[in-house]
């Protein structure tokens, strides 16, 4: 029913027919993820040089996104904590790594957002050096969640980001936000189109969750596939 994990765990998929052992074993993953985003979650630090890291002793997953692709209300909509990842209306305005742990079991990273095309270019360089070499010496960096806004799909910062997690090594995973906002058929047009373009990436996970941080759309599902790497 599911896709296997790098690394040997099950994860979910919502595009293969489901047989009744598949079902519980859904369910049972589901059970799984809810538990442990039940966790109490709570802010580690902020780090805006490599220097500032905290040390690597948990594993960790890092959420990646474009300024205002709803990065922070995912990360609180998966931790049910309205206030945990702190939004800003101001694109690039967050240039640090900031991490969050769940209940000592799981590390959650909100990296800078990208894509801000007014931002000046020493900041962007100093964000490429932060992120970069984040991703290429942090050995227990799980998975990147990479977001993508259903409403307007894959752009060309979502893409240099992907190359980018390519040539780190890093597996990546890529998650449709604000699913909510589009037809269902558009939807699975966005789905499709995205599908097709991860297909060539080397190191891009092949399941591909659409979500909705208001309604509640593929929560359930993501916090499955992270507790999969917990």
């Amino acid at each position: 029913m599911g896709d296997h994990a790098p690394g040997g765990g099950r994860v979910l998929s919502d595009t293969a027919a489901l047989g009744p052992d598949d079902e519980k074993e859904k369910a049972d993953l589901l059970e799984v993820g809810r538990l442990l985003f039940a966790r109490e979650c709570t802010f580690m630090r902020g780090a805006v040089a490599l220097s500032g890291l905290p040390d690597a002793t948990q594993p960790e997953v890092a959420f990646a996104g474009r300024s205002n692709v709803g990065k922070s209300s995912l990360i609180n909509a998966l931790t049910g904590r309205k206030g945990l990842a702190r939004a800003s209306n101001t694109p690039g305005r967050t240039q640090e790594l900031n991490f969050f742990d769940l209940g000592g079991r799981l590390v959650l990273v909100d990296m800078p957002g990208y894509g801000f095309a007014s931002a000046p270019k020493g900041m962007v360089e100093k964000w490429t050096r932060l992120v970069n070499g984040f991703l290429k010496g942090r050995p227990v960096l799980r998975r990147a969640i990479v977001l993508v806004d259903a409403r307007h799909g894959l752009k060309d910062s979502d893409r240099d980001m992907m190359t980018m997690l390519d040539k780190a090594a890093v597996v990546y995973q890529l998650v449709l936000t604000k699913a909510d906002k589009i037809k269902p058929a558009e939807l699975d047009e966005v789905r499709d189109r995205t599908l097709a373009e991860i297909a060539k990436r080397v190191a891009a996970h092949p399941t591909l969750i659409a979500t909705s941080s208001e309604t509640g759309l593929g929560i359930a599902e993501l916090r499955a596939e992270l507790a999969s790497l917990a």
